[in-house]
């Protein structure tokens, strides 16, 4: 059997690459300073979009929850916000209406693109009227 650090440093690994991370992923400091053969792990707490992320993660939705892609049917960025029927919800980054796409029409989308439309975003709000 594998030392319980050893363990939770594979899951924290694998939790990072499908882009969930729990900041508070840890040994239970009661039961590993125990004699305890079976340490616990503590998962800790998280936020409610790391909650849904991780969810998705777990039920094998793809994309997951939270990520963003692009709809290669036009080129539009948007964020996973959910798993209907086979398509993908999809909300736009820089705002707007969201759309439904095809799980088969999308490509993970580039970072720097992300950011684009984040800054894209930022800059129409700051024209906005107050």
């Amino acid at each position: 059997m594998r030392p319980t650090e050893e363990v939770v440093e594979t899951l924290r690994s694998a939790l990072r690459g499908a882009g969930v991370v729990l900041p508070s992923l840890c040994v239970d400091p009661v039961t590993g300073a125990s004699d305890e053969p079976f340490a616990l792990v503590e998962l800790g707490r998280c936020n409610v979009r790391v909650a849904e992320r991780l969810a998705s993660v777990v039920r094998g939705e793809r994309p997951p929850f939270g990520t963003f892609v692009t709809d290669v049917r036009d080129g539009r960025i948007g964020e996973v916000r959910g798993h209907v029927g086979g398509k993908v919800q999809l909300r736009p980054v820089a705002g707007g209406r969201e759309w439904d796409c095809p799980a088969g029409s999308l490509e993970p989308a580039l970072p720097d693109e992300v950011l684009r439309e984040q800054v894209r975003r930022a800059n129409t709000a700051a024209r906005l009227p107050t």
